[in-house]
């Protein structure tokens, strides 16, 4: 693994431990310490949500035009001067304001860095976003873990972590990632090997993959939402709970050679992974449907996650191999937007079906989108490999 690649992975933890900081108390400090109701919480959420969807599309653009470094840098800067605000200005109604505009600077950073992880990698292929996605949960463990401790204490403890880290990170970017080469690297991919096939045909190979991916973030999103709660309701603690993430964490860590040696001898195409992750996905959703206890939840986490594995890294790793040169950035802004889509719709269509409904009706609907995006997995690339015969003919003649 290239040196620039390292400093991109270490980039990425610290930035996502920053953002652990804040996002998980996010809804207690606006409903308990703010004075407003949970469907207010969920509206500010979802505005910050809104405004990283188009901070990933933002930010995927200004990859393609200005390039990583600047459009990393930039987005850091946005998030800091928010952060900084943030830690003597957290009153009712700036909280929203700050929230979006941290939403929108941390939307642009994503998908440059995975878009630089394809460009000076790419001859990793799959590993280059994988050790980037091992990276953000790495971020994510460790930065909930201290946060929660450090939010214990003080909540203003929080947002002055909160801003620290994003100066580390500002530091390592600015020092780090000026030197990386981001010149667009030309892919192996037989897909970018066809000439024949144009870019209007790969971004929509694009869009129809990440309907599958948005739909798969929908049912992902219901595990810290309406899951969250139903395993309240069933009497199970909250430290156990708790548990099943930091198995979710210590798995995504430890069962990398697995994975490994799983897409090297039995799931060897991309598009296998991700069927196979999907399915797997599928069936968590189906052992946590007849979950009683916290052992059925924890068999369910074993499984989802296994799922993601597969998954999550395999999009952009697609999405890399469909860019044509100079558009690497948009096409990892769109992945990006679209998993940001599905963790904001997720949590409102999950508790208006829970609280209209049961959860077992939520659990019915999520096994048929996951089923969606099986189908839209298998069929994203069917204009890529059989061309209308006209356009063959044109190509060929």
């Amino acid at each position: 693994m290239p040196r620039s690649l390292w400093l991109l992975v270490i980039g990425t933890v610290i930035n996502v431990m920053a953002a652990s900081f804040l996002w998980p108390i996010n809804t207690i400090y606006i409903h308990e310490h703010l004075g407003k109701t949970l469907t207010v919480a969920g509206i500010v959420l979802m505005l910050n949500a809104a405004a990283t969807v188009v901070g990933n599309l933002v930010g995927g653009v200004l990859f393609d035009r200005i390039g990583g470094f600047k459009s990393i840098i930039l987005g850091i800067v946005i998030t800091l001067v928010s952060v900084v605000t943030l830690m003597f200005f957290h009153g009712w109604p700036i909280y929203i304001y700050l929230l979006i505009f941290i939403g929108f600077g941390s939307g642009i950073v994503f998908p440059a860095t995975y878009a630089l992880a394809g460009t000076v990698w790419p001859e990793g292929g799959r590993k280059a976003f994988n050790v980037i996605y091992v990276a953000q949960n790495v971020g994510v463990a460790v930065g909930a873990s201290l946060g929660g401790i450090v939010a214990s204490i003080s909540f203003q403890y929080s947002f002055v972590a909160n801003a620290v880290f994003y100066v580390v990170f500002f530091i390592i970017a600015l020092l780090g990632y000026r030197n990386i080469d981001a010149r667009k690297a030309s892919h192996a991919s037989i897909l970018n090997q066809n000439t024949g096939t144009k870019s209007s045909r790969k971004f929509t190979a694009l869009a129809i993959l990440c309907i599958g991916y948005l739909l798969c973030w929908v049912g992902y999103a219901q595990w810290p939402s309406t899951i969250a709660s139903h395993t309240q309701n069933l009497n199970i603690p909250l430290n156990q709970y708790s548990v099943l993430w930091t198995v979710n964490g210590a798995l995504i860590l430890c069962a990398q050679p697995l994975i490994t040696q799983f897409v090297k001898y039995v799931a060897k195409t991309l598009k296998q992974q991700m069927i196979v992750g999907f399915i797997l996905l599928i069936v968590s959703f189906v052992v946590t449907a007849f979950a009683e206890q916290f052992s059925g939840f924890l068999i369910a986490m074993i499984i989802l996650t296994f799922g993601e594995m597969l998954v999550w890294p395999a999009v952009p790793t697609v999405a890399d191999d469909l860019a044509p040169n100079g558009r690497q950035g948009f096409y990892q802004g769109f992945v990006n937007s679209a998993a940001t889509g599905g963790k904001m719709i997720g949590p409102l269509l999950g508790g208006i079906i829970a609280d209209y409904y049961h959860m077992n009706y939520l659990f019915m609907i999520i096994i048929s989108l996951l089923t969606i995006g099986i189908f839209t997995t298998l069929i994203y690339d069917r204009k890529l490999k059989y061309p209308a015969k006209t356009e063959e003919i044109t190509v060929h003649s």
